[in-house]
């Protein structure tokens, strides 16, 4: 009633294909990738395909579908910015002209990626059997949905930003590093053959990088409080505890295999997650849901995104299994 009060044209699509169309139909110039996990793939892609200036929120386009994702940014001659937290402080910390050919590394020699370590960082895994899917959102820094929430407890979502960084800034995985900053102020770092590290900090408020990506190259009022350096008790890093976060070890698994092997990997953990908040899994369950999927399924190369969507959905069938096993 109020866009008709108003005399606004509207039109309502509904659907996966709408939002292609939506994408490649409508003349915009600028698409916010951020629709949660695998789901977001195909848009994703469209969007790249179509020459736009993606700005990606969603980490799993790039997991699932890496070069290929990549190579139709390229062939469509649009702009990628990355606008998970992490990856955007990675972003402004690059040289302006590092993501435009990723081959000349210009003096970076390792990326950071910080996590707070959720909810359970100092919790011993054995601790963790009769964990609550609302202890488990409830995140110490973070206002998130539930699903990502439970993936910073177990770590996979910053193993999934691990393959998201691969594929987004060009470096070898053994020169992409994770570490542990439960103050979650700095947000991601850049170290660089000089000796210098850059880092990007501020308050643990998703505004800042939205308000990036959709004013780049130049910088908007995000309504963020300012970050008062006098008032941080101090910072603190460490390296994460890999038997801790059993999750985190395979995704980074998942990444030095390749192939179809990630989409798995995260196909995978979105049923097991989804098991967990909804349908009784325990929370250790999770980790091996997905090792039983990385282990049984077979890695092929992504070549295509119909390989890609077999892939996943083989996996959802091999998990969704194997949960029905654990459950007898």
């Amino acid at each position: 009633q109020l866009l008709q009060a108003k005399k606004i044209t509207t039109q309502v699509l509904y659907g996966p294909e709408a939002l292609v169309s939506a994408i490649t139909e409508s003349g915009c110039d600028t698409v916010m990738a951020a629709i949660v996990g695998a789901a977001g793939l195909v848009p994703a892609l469209a969007a790249a395909q179509a020459g736009k200036r993606v700005l990606l929120a969603n980490k799993e386009a790039l997991v699932m579908s890496g070069n290929l994702f990549m190579q139709a940014m390229q062939a469509g001659g649009g702009e990628l910015l990355p606008i998970d937290s992490e990856h955007n402080a990675i972003f402004q910390c690059l040289p302006d002209c590092f993501t435009k050919n990723p081959s000349a590394h210009l003096g970076v020699e390792e990326l950071w990626l910080t996590a707070s370590g959720g909810p359970f960082r100092d919790k011993p895994l054995a601790d963790l059997s009769d964990i609550t899917p609302e202890q488990a959102c409830a995140h110490p820094n973070w206002v998130m949905g539930r699903k990502i929430s439970v993936d910073s407890a177990t770590m996979m979502n910053k193993g999934l930003e691990v393959i998201e960084a691969f594929w987004l800034f060009g470096l070898p995985l053994e020169k992409i590093k994770v570490l542990i900053h439960p103050q979650s102020v700095v947000h991601s770092m850049v170290r660089y053959r000089d000796g210098s590290v850059l880092a990007q900090m501020g308050q643990p408020d998703m505004r800042t990088p939205i308000a990036y990506g959709l004013a780049w190259p130049e910088r908007i009022e995000a309504g963020v409080a300012p970050l008062n350096l006098t008032q941080l008790s101090g910072l603190s890093f460490t390296e994460p505890n890999f038997a801790q976060f059993p999750c985190l070890s395979l995704a980074f698994a998942a990444a030095k295999t390749g192939g179809t092997t990630p989409a798995v990997l995260n196909a995978a953990n979105e049923v097991a997650v989804a098991a967990f908040l909804d349908d009784g899994l325990p929370y250790l369950s999770i980790p091996n849901v997905v090792e039983h999927c990385l282990n049984t399924l077979p890695s092929v190369a992504a070549s295509s995104l119909e390989t890609i969507l077999e892939a996943d959905a083989l996996a959802r069938r091999t998990a969704n299994q194997f949960i029905c096993n654990i459950k007898r």
